[in-house]
């Protein structure tokens, strides 16, 4: 039996396709993936992220276990700051990507992937146990209290504060929610509670994640689209979720990342703090980055046309001696860039961007080279 998000009769309403994500059934798309796509390219698009799990860490012992836990430093954080950050098992394996929310001195939230809520609440349940001060830290899995909205796209600055009106009365102390910057967090009144708006996002694109109690979010998903009409807001499924973020070359977790694959072979190592003291995979991520890796991940652009690449797609080297040389593990056709584009597992000799490769779809090989990753940019505003 499928889950269903607390929004999963507005997405009946709104005429959505619904498939199965995770383990949850969710929306793939409204209209279609490319108008959703370039919706939240030039203008707005809301999306359902209430699947995703949220783990609240709390008390005196809260910050040193989560710095024993998670590879990023959550020391840097003040009152109000996010940081994306790994957890990862004793080989540097990754258990999971998530983000780390401080929203008090000694209060931590931890927003999780919807696919690993189980795993994650064990591995943590289980390092906590034999933790020395295990009496000063509280750990509590909130996944089922919890909706939560992802507004992403320039034009979401635009209407947020009138959709949130009033200054932060928790986390960053601002006068207006627009005044959040980048990995910032506060709580916002709405219909008589709290709800927390944080400045993050998964799809390249400027916005704003809203988490609010599960029975509240389908009045903040109304209240959001309202505001957003005027401004070409669109609600917005999975599907352009995926294009998006492999156009700026995201992670998702069993795409990219998964327990056999180290956040230094993801190629998002400058979130491993290696200078702090000991966390968890730290010794087997500190080898790798000192004596390198025997995979990577690239980003790659189709030259030939084709159809698009998809996961598990042979990587080829070229020349006369070519031989499967890795695997694809995200890939979609770009609706901005109007080509196929992926990401892929080769070894470190082939993962210089200009390097030629070959991608055997259906049967037949089809050229393609190695790009730098983000392989979407946006042009620089005039």
């Amino acid at each position: 039996m499928l889950k269903r998000t607390p929004l999963y009769a507005a997405h009946q309403k709104l005429g959505a396709r619904l498939v199965e994500f995770g383990g949850w059934e969710m929306p793939v798309q409204y209209s279609s993936i490319v108008d959703e796509h370039h919706a939240v390219r030039k203008n707005a698009g809301l999306f359902d992220i209430s699947h995703m799990g949220e783990v609240r860490v709390s008390g005196p012992g809260a910050a040193d276990f989560l710095n024993h836990l998670l590879t990023n430093d959550i020391r840097k954080l003040e009152v109000g700051g996010g940081q994306y950050t790994l957890m990862c098992n004793p080989e540097g394996g990754v258990i999971d990507d998530l983000y780390a929310y401080r929203i008090g001195n000694e209060e931590y939230l931890l927003v999780i992937n919807a696919s690993r809520i189980d795993e994650d609440v064990q591995w943590m349940e289980e390092q906590l146990g034999p933790w020395p001060n295990r009496q000063g830290v509280n750990l509590v899995n909130e996944s089922d209290k919890w909706g939560a909205v992802a507004l992403q796209g320039p034009r979401s600055v635009e209407f947020i504060d009138s959709a949130f009106p009033g200054a932060s009365t928790g986390g960053t102390a601002v006068v207006k929610a627009s005044d959040l910057k980048k990995n910032q967090v506060g709580t916002f009144p709405f219909h008589g509670q709290m709800v927390y708006l944080a400045r993050t996002g998964y799809t390249g694109e400027d916005g704003f994640e809203i988490l609010a109690p599960a029975d509240l979010i389908e009045a903040a998903w109304n209240h959001v689209l309202a505001k957003g009409h005027p401004y070409c807001l669109q609600p917005t499924g999975l599907g352009a979720r995926d294009t998006l973020r492999t156009e700026v070359c995201y992670p998702l977790y069993g795409h990219e990342l998964d327990e056999k694959t180290t956040p230094i072979e993801a190629g998002v190592g400058f979130f491993v703090a290696l200078d702090k003291p000991d966390f968890i995979g730290k010794t087997k991520l500190a080898e790798q980055k000192k004596n390198g890796v025997s995979k990577k991940c690239i980003a790659f652009k189709m030259a030939d046309k084709a159809a698009p690449p998809r996961p598990h797609y042979v990587i080829w080297s070229t020349g006369p001696n070519a031989s499967a040389i890795g695997e694809v593990v995200s890939g979609t056709q770009s609706p901005s860039l109007q080509a196929g584009v992926g990401l892929g597992y080769v070894p470190p000799d082939f993962a210089k961007p200009g390097t030629p490769i070959e991608i055997e779809v259906r049967g037949r090989k089809y050229g393609a080279v190695v790009v730098q990753k983000p392989i979407f940019r946006k042009e620089p505003k005039a």
